[in-house]
């Protein structure tokens, strides 16, 4: 007979575990309340998106929609898209309803799931999660230094050290397509020292040669002429601009004069933030953290309207797996001081309203609704170190009474069941 198979989660998706939890939660309420401070709005887009806005959006010669979009077809015949990154779907947003007309800049941000077809690793999931800013409307070099702030200030809070943020600038349609040409042309005459992907990336997305993690393709990269040579005079002045900011917010970055990030919506400002970590990494740089950059061209490549914006995201997974790896322990909810114990259908019944009333006056309860072993109840309070335990049997309810027994010397008193939350409250004072 053929063995039964066991059910598991998909290849490279996984479940969130109670355990993990808190760490998840920790980075996410870290991101509304910076979003919160500066400024920015809540979005959430639809999980699927048409194909289309990912091959205008990200660009049809990324890796991303070449090989990694989860694609479906409806049964109308559209051709959907699980999606892959949040930037075109808020784009996407932005234009449908009207916010161009809004005043500007227009500040948004979200997080959650998105998808991408990889090779299952460490840091690299098919299902992963990721806090995303985006604001449109303003060509500042101020906002992508804000965008830097912000995301630095996301890992800083969580306890992440060492932090160095990635810079450069890839230029924009003035000056870019010169470079490109620089480009091409060194590429070509080193070719056959290229892995096959970058051979490929040459004629249709050549920046990208320069971020392939290939020791070959490094090898390479390191005579290539640099983009930040071939800057024009709008490009420079931005970035300089940039690092006037960054110094006089006394951010640490680093020029990385071949980051690219690889996406076709990229104009001038591309960071990466990394962190050093707790064991070495094979590959030489850390993954990044967060990243993110200028994105001017974006809302006119999806709507034909000529709006400046500037975004990143941070990825959750990795920020998650760093604090583990590093022993950074989340700030948890306050572990509950008072136990209640019942017994009998009676007291069962009574048990939801009075916790209830416990929950709306701030006091944490721990309670084994399921159980009705007083000692069983006894003991999991004892195991909890809770201070108090209040026992509700079938003499109390209809006494209209409760029992409130201190852990640490056994003492009992029987109180009124309306005097509990005020009696809970004085005890637990002392």
């Amino acid at each position: 007979m053929q063995k039964k198979q066991r059910l598991q989660a998909p290849t490279g998706m996984h479940d969130i575990l109670p355990a993990d939890q808190p760490y998840f939660e920790r980075v996410y309420e870290t991101a509304k309340e910076l979003a919160t401070f500066y400024g920015f709005s809540r979005i959430d887009t639809p999980l699927v998106e048409d194909a289309q806005l990912y091959e205008k959006g990200t660009g049809i010669a990324t890796d991303i929609v070449e090989k990694q979009m989860f694609l479906l077809r409806t049964k109308g015949g559209d051709v959907l898209a699980l999606r892959p990154e949040f930037t075109p779907g808020i784009a996407r947003a932005y234009l449908q309803h009207g916010m161009l007309n809004l005043p500007q800049p227009v500040k948004l941000y979200t997080s959650g799931p998105v998808f991408r077809y990889e090779h299952p690793q460490a840091g690299r999931f098919r299902q992963f999660h990721q806090a995303d800013f985006e604001v449109f409307g303003d060509q500042s070099p101020a906002i992508d230094a804000q965008i830097i702030q912000i995301f630095y200030s996301l890992l800083k809070e969580l306890k992440l050290p060492h932090l160095t943020i990635e810079v450069n600038n890839i230029g924009d349609s003035q000056c870019r397509p010169y470079y490109k040409k620089l480009l091409v042309n060194f590429l070509r005459a080193r070719q056959y020292s290229l892995c096959l992907d970058c051979r490929r990336r040459m004629k249709t997305n050549p920046l990208r040669v320069l971020d392939c993690k290939e020791e070959k393709c490094q090898r390479v990269r390191v005579q290539a002429p640099q983009v930040i040579d071939h800057l024009c005079e709008a490009c420079k002045t931005h970035f300089t601009s940039l690092l006037e900011l960054l110094d006089e917010a006394d951010l640490p970055y680093h020029l990385d004069p071949y980051l690219v990030r690889g996406l076709d919506y990229y104009t001038k400002t591309v960071f990466e933030i990394v962190a050093e970590r707790a064991t070495p990494q094979d590959s030489g740089k850390p993954p990044a953290l967060a990243g993110g950059g200028r994105l001017d061209n974006l809302v006119k490549v999806l709507g034909n309207k000529d709006v400046p914006c500037s975004g990143a995201a941070a990825g959750i997974e990795r920020i998650v797996g760093l604090m583990k790896e590093l022993g950074i322990t989340p700030q948890t909810a306050p572990l509950p001081k008072v136990f209640f114990a019942q017994l009998g259908e009676s007291a069962k019944k009574k048990s939801i309203r009075l916790l209830e009333e416990l929950r709306e006056a701030n006091i944490p309860v721990a309670e084994s609704l399921g159980r009705d072993s007083l000692r069983a109840q006894l003991a999991r309070a004892d195991k909890l170190g809770v201070a108090l335990t209040l026992i509700l049997g079938q003499r109390e309810v209809l006494d209209n009474t409760i029992v409130v027994r201190r852990m640490d010397n056994g003492a009992q008193e029987t109180i009124k069941i309306d005097k509990v939350v005020e009696e809970v409250k004085k005890r637990l004072r002392k």
